[in-house]
């Protein structure tokens, strides 16, 4: 183990004797009787290992058993985590100062003791796909890219655009014998991928398109995709779709019909799209794309944690700016559980 204080938590002193790791009193975690130990939190910086870091704080008059203590106290209230040396000299310096902060956040949200090593392998190794070029779609796909999502392919109909959809990009450097790439690229580059390139998609983003034959296609392949879409100044994030498992966009369909008898007629005009201009401003469409970043990255961390937006939508209605979840169940009529009807 190579101690070192979670990157993100500022140490400040309450008093003379008191160090506290932390601001925020949900994060914060207070040591007393530091007033002649203070320099051990200089060399809780990942460089040493457990031993080596007792003998360094020797060398300045602090006991081992002292030295122990405190690093103990640090590990139990959550400021320490082992330092993943190998994960990073693995990485070029530049991308590892570029994703600083997300494995500080990562490591602080979820508790982990790796500094989220093992969150930013998830990410990199993922591909997400979204689908739709509007500015929600470009923009979760820049958010998805700047996290460390390895491969990000944006694909679709650009706003106002013809019937033909443009041509898919990919978000940083094309990925090496078929592999995703590192994401050390800046992100909101993205370059045409070759025609005939396929790459099967952990998710997929139906950002602002109203393709019904998309998401039938994706239940059939069993990949996951979540919606996200902006219009009439409400912002709607969700369902997650986990093919044979979830409620599918069509049960929300079916149930949607059973509210409203014309609902099915209303949803085949939306196939030609929606409402030009949208009414969607750039700050309603930040916030639907930082959500669905949001349960992106939660699906891809840890899938059993996007749970805000499974059987469910998150739905942001302008002016209030309140983010409300609304449930839906697997609809009886869809069948979408039942895995041999896909």
């Amino acid at each position: 183990m190579r101690p070192a204080l979670k990157p993100g938590l500022l140490a400040v002193w309450r008093n003379r004797d008191t160090v506290q790791i932390g601001v925020d009193p949900r994060r914060a975690i207070a040591l007393t009787g530091m007033r002649g130990a203070a320099v051990l939190l200089g060399l809780l910086d990942g460089s040493r290992d457990l031993a080596q870091l007792l003998a360094a704080a020797g060398e300045f008059g602090i006991s081992a058993e002292v030295a122990d203590r405190i690093i103990t106290l640090l590990a139990v209230g959550g400021a320490l985590y082992d330092f993943p040396g190998s994960a990073f000299r693995a990485m070029p310096h530049g991308l590892r100062t570029r994703l600083a902060p997300e494995l500080a956040t990562a490591a602080l949200a979820h508790g982990d003791g790796d500094g989220g090593a093992r969150i930013l392998a998830r990410r990199q190794g993922a591909c997400v796909r979204v689908e739709g070029l509007s500015r929600i779609g470009l923009c979760v796909a820049s958010m998805l890219a700047a996290s460390g999502i390895g491969m990000v392919i944006s694909t679709g109909r650009p706003p106002g655009s013809g019937p033909d959809p443009a041509p898919p990009l990919l978000m940083g450097p094309s990925p090496p014998s078929g592999s995703p790439p590192p994401a050390g690229s800046p992100p909101p580059i993205g370059r045409s991928v070759p025609a005939g390139t396929s790459y099967r998609p952990d998710l997929v983003i139906l950002a602002d398109t109203y393709r019904r034959e998309l998401p039938e296609a994706l239940k059939r392949d069993n990949v996951p995709h979540l919606a996200a879409a902006a219009s009439e100044a409400i912002g709607v994030v969700g369902p997650l779709v986990l093919p044979g498992d979830t409620a599918c966009l069509r049960c929300l369909e079916l149930t949607r019909a059973e509210r409203d008898p014309a609902w099915p007629l209303i949803l085949a005009q939306l196939t030609r799209g929606g409402a030009e201009p949208p009414a969607c401003d750039t700050v309603l469409a930040a916030a639907v794309a930082a959500q669905a970043a949001a349960q992106t990255l939660a699906f891809v961390d840890r899938p059993v944690s996007a749970t805000a937006v499974t059987n469910g939508t998150l739905e942001l209605v302008l002016p209030d700016w309140q983010w409300r979840r609304r449930t839906w169940e697997p609809h009886d009529r869809c069948g979408c559980g039942r895995r041999g009807d896909l």
